[in-house]
């Protein structure tokens, strides 16, 4: 028998922990809080009778100061009780978020890196931070809103019945017609509203962001949000979904709107008709509680209303904390093994990105041995950056095997084998904080003095003399960025301070200009120096000296050998270097046309 699936209510309550029964708690006082709050109109129906009962004078209705301040002391009560019950589900709501938020991250420090390669980090935090701020509101407020929700309808049905039945029938009956005009709009069709609702704001607000990066070249180009057709046609789309929501709801919203606010204009005629078959006094103190009920009856028709929203958005805040949660971490190896060296093995690996329909890497086999500089060269799409990416575990292979010392990288503790490499990717990322704490990122535990020297050593004196408070700069603060060859060589001092014994070079001078390129080089050799290296490089200048060039076309090898074996042999390589020195002789004016 298959099991049933928990509410997104109950999940939700499983993050609560300890602090559940503080949800339960505000939820019973929040609808203890509803039921005292109906006692005032019980009140105000007292005093009606026994002023009517003897106008014109007052002489013999002695209780209306009682009644008057058991009005005032109820809805104290009701208020106070609330409070309380916001007090507790609040302390509630803040720890489930964290919960939800801390398990989301320790789920997402266990997916494999190549999941983060697929996924923007602006999404990735939108989809944790966002969601678990849904289940904070939902808990702090809706709720325990829900809770009194459920309960005062009840109560208000007893107490509309409790003087006349006849009126409490008439407001009992605009209340179900509400009912089934609110079900109109939030069924049918439009039951999923909520669901493509989300989507198109989230599709909206990431083809904002891009626009906002390409702005420069919008305003450059004089250009418009119209030609921007993702951002344009995303808008489109969310302008045109919300209309077609807002005309399907035209007739259940006249309907529910009618139905909420007109149990008054049944009421007058109802009370007439009383009136002339019996005492009339008695119809006039029944119509002013009618009166003064009806609408709170029709305000909790509307919190049932915001309440199904609420249960929706809880719905899709689980839903969309499962697109993370439903990824499948990254296997840990029972046995974990240690790394007997630093030679890098690859074994008829073959691997396919998740949804392709071809291997990006098909039967590959190399090896760099210690000590060896083994470089991976061959046209754009032909699986160099994927080699390197296989060896610290952004995927796993389809078949063969990836080892790192004789061991198999999956077999490996990941926190051995990310001690093991250190890696210079083309893509430098800086976090927001000071080139000290950037640098040490590498090493935590290294001392002021060893990251200064890995600094030196990765040739950054010069970024180092040129910012205001030299390595306690904060990048990204006041203005102060670095180019992209001075972030590759924050990297290198990165990777010279974690002095890891194997290195992995990524299209390291990808971005740099002739000077930085010349100050990567030298970080190179002081970073590579002794160290098992695999590099990646378009300029093939770089590559030269390897020991072993290895040209993957297509994610095959074509060819591997040194530099001058691979010229001799004529192949891909040749073409190549070929293009490579035409493109080195190319330059800008009248004399390159000749």
């Amino acid at each position: 028998m298959k099991q049933k699936k928990p509410s997104s209510l109950t999940r939700i309550l499983g993050y609560a922990g300890g602090h559940k029964n503080l949800t339960i708690l505000g939820c019973i006082l929040s609808a203890l809080s509803a039921v005292l709050g109906l006692a005032p109109y019980l009140c105000v129906w007292l005093v009606a009778r026994s002023v009517l009962s003897t106008w014109p004078g007052l002489d013999g209705a002695g209780n209306l100061g009682l009644w008057g301040w058991m009005a005032v002391w109820t809805a104290v009560g009701s208020i106070l009780l609330y409070f309380a019950a916001l007090m507790s589900t609040h302390i509630a709501a803040f720890r489930t978020a964290r919960n939800i938020r801390r398990a989301a991250m320790t789920h997402v420090l266990k997916l494999p890196l190549g999941f983060f390669a697929g996924n923007q980090s602006g999404r990735l935090r939108k989809l944790i931070d966002d969601n678990a701020g849904l289940t904070e509101d939902l808990l702090a407020h809706k709720l325990p809103d829900l809770a009194a929700t459920a309960v005062t309808p009840i109560a208000a049905i007893v107490v509309l019945f409790l003087f006349d039945w006849r009126m409490g029938l008439l407001c009992l009956l605009t209340m179900v017609l509400a009912l089934l005009s609110m079900c109109m709009m939030m069924g049918g069709k439009n039951a999923g509203f909520f669901h493509r609702y989300q989507q198109e704001i989230e599709r909206m607000s990431g083809e904002a962001v891009e626009y906002v990066r390409g702005i420069p070249v919008v305003k450059m180009f004089q250009q418009t949000v119209y030609s921007f057709k993702a951002f344009y046609a995303a808008i489109q789309d969310y302008s045109d979904l919300a209309s077609q929501y807002a005309m399907s709801c035209r007739m259940g919203q006249t309907c529910f709107l009618t139905f909420i606010n007109g149990a008054f204009a049944l009421l007058i005629p109802a009370a007439l008709l009383i009136a002339s078959g019996g005492d009339v006094r008695t119809a006039l103190v029944n119509l002013i509680f009618y009166a003064l009920f009806a609408p709170a009856c029709g305000q909790m028709i509307n919190r049932i209303m915001y309440m199904s929203e609420a249960v929706m958005e809880a719905d899709e805040a689980i839903g969309r904390l499962d697109e993370i949660l439903s990824q499948k971490p990254m296997e840990e190896s029972k046995v974990q093994k240690k790394p007997a060296g630093d030679a890098v093995v690859f074994a008829h690996v073959t691997f396919t990105y998740p949804g392709a329909d071809r291997p990006a890497l098909e039967d590959v086999s190399f090896s760099v041995q210690s000590g060896q500089v083994v470089a991976l060269v061959g046209p754009s799409g032909g699986g160099k950056t994927t080699a390197a990416s296989l060896i610290p575990r952004f995927w796993d292979v389809d078949s063969g095997n990836v080892t790192v010392g004789g061991a198999d990288v999956r077999e490996l503790d990941s926190t051995a084998l990310m001690g093991q490499v250190a890696f210079v990717f083309q893509d430098t990322r800086l976090f927001k904080e000071s080139l000290l704490e950037n640098i040490r990122a590498a090493r935590p535990d290294a001392s002021r003095e060893e990251v200064l020297a890995a600094a030196h050593a990765a040739q950054c004196d010069d970024i180092l003399e040129k910012l205001p408070q030299g390595l306690d700069t904060v990048v990204g603060a006041k203005g102060v960025y670095l180019s992209g060859g001075e972030q590759q060589r924050i990297a290198l001092a990165r990777a010279i301070l974690k002095d890891a014994p194997i290195v992995v070079l990524d299209e390291a001078t990808a971005f740099a200009d002739p000077e930085n390129e010349h100050q990567i080089q030298k970080a190179f050799e002081t970073l590579t120096r002794n160290k098992t290296v695999l590099m990646i490089a378009h300029r093939l200048s770089t590559v030269q000296n390897a020991d072993n060039i290895i040209v993957l076309s297509e994610g095959k090898i074509a060819e591997q050998g040194s530099h001058s074996a691979l010229l001799e042999r004529n192949g891909v390589y040749a073409a190549m270097w070929a293009d490579y020195q035409r493109s080195a002789k190319w330059k800008v004016g009248k004399e390159a046309a000749v």
